[in-house]
């Protein structure tokens, strides 16, 4: 195989990884922002949390994928460490959906 038979086959495999799939992930974080400004979004406030430390809940992060069941040991800076029947999760509290105190 000559060069240019290298480059018809792999210069489209490296524009779609290394241009155009970061430019689409970035596209996407602008719009979730653009979407909760408008909404009135409002980042939780960790004394919220705080009161609940040693509570059994059910923590959504809605679109973002997760529900997360388990008692909550610790809460830092934007971080909520959540004991599960797996062992212990972090969950990044800017993200946090609805939080369910069983």
């Amino acid at each position: 195989m000559n060069i240019s038979t290298w480059i018809a086959i792999y210069m489209p495999l490296f524009v779609v990884i290394f241009i155009i799939l970061p430019e689409q992930n970035k596209i996407r974080k602008l719009i979730c922002i653009k979407i909760r400004k408008k909404k009135g979004w409002i980042p939780m406030a960790n004394d919220v949390i705080k009161k609940y430390i040693g509570k059994k809940c059910k923590i959504t992060t809605g679109s973002f994928g997760t529900t997360v069941a388990g008692k909550i040991v610790e809460v830092k800076d934007n971080w909520i460490e959540v004991e599960t029947k797996k062992g212990k999760e972090l969950i990044n509290a800017d993200f946090i959906q609805n939080i369910k105190i069983k």
